[in-house]
């Protein structure tokens, strides 16, 4: 299993959501987050002063998946948050050693 964390625009979330459900992938955690990283922020405007926004908002979505599925949810993510300007984001995979539902003790695979 492998646990697939993508920092991504809030306004693609539903479109990574829909693609991933269409692969029978279920489950994920949203977090609003703020960060930057080449963008480096924005200069924005207000009432004529100029400032610059340093943490741009941000979706942290992490998802487990089985590690045969990991390569068809990295292409639908990635299709689905494109926009081909910097900020898209990006994806890490990490390795999951367990899995274990609460309210059955259910382990593995088997609680995807």
């Amino acid at each position: 299993m492998k646990m697939i964390t993508a920092m991504v625009r809030p306004s693609k979330v539903d479109a990574i959501k829909t693609a991933l459900l269409a692969l029978e992938i279920i489950g994920m955690t949203v977090t609003d987050s703020r960060g930057f990283g080449r963008q480096k922020g924005q200069i924005e405007r207000y009432r004529g002063t100029e400032f610059t926004v340093e943490f741009l908002p941000k979706s942290k979505i992490e998802i487990v998946v089985p590690t045969e599925k990991l390569e068809a949810a990295i292409t639908a993510i990635t299709e689905a948050a494109h926009t081909g300007e910097i900020g898209d984001g990006k994806i890490f995979v990490s390795p999951v050693e367990n899995v274990i539902r609460i309210r059955t003790g259910e382990t593995g695979k088997a609680t995807l």
